[in-house]
């Protein structure tokens, strides 16, 4: 198998470990720290990015570097801002107009906006 396909492999993982730290904080801050479901979204996002982020940088594409590190993460930080966003706005709509449960809406949330951004 060629290097390109174990990077696709690596990113979907990374992706995988991403997206359960998030439904896995929703979770926690939601059912057991009483956390409005909104406020859970929003830490578990941001806590989610962090770990995307780093595994993405050093793991799935090896940038050891830490010189553009600052520039990569503003980047990077942009768009998990809208796309944060994004996520906040849709799992707000389909809890409180089709009520699905937050869980359930956040990972077709999640879902939506990795196909976006991919």
């Amino acid at each position: 198998m060629s290097e390109k396909y174990y990077k696709l492999l690596r990113y979907i993982i990374s992706g995988g470990i991403a997206a359960t730290v998030n439904i896995f904080l929703l979770y926690l801050l939601t059912e057991f720290f009483d956390f409005w479901y909104l406020s859970s979204a929003i830490i578990s996002f941001i806590v989610a990015f962090i770990f995307s982020f780093i595994l993405q940088k050093f793991w799935t594409f090896g940038d050891k570097t830490s010189v553009e590190t600052h520039k990569q993460l503003a980047m990077y930080l942009a768009v998990a801002i809208i796309n944060l966003g994004i996520n906040t706005l849709f799992i707000y709509s389909l809890v409180e107009y089709t009520e699905i449960w937050y869980i359930f809406a956040q990972i077709i949330s999640g879902a939506t906006i990795a196909l976006y951004s991919f």
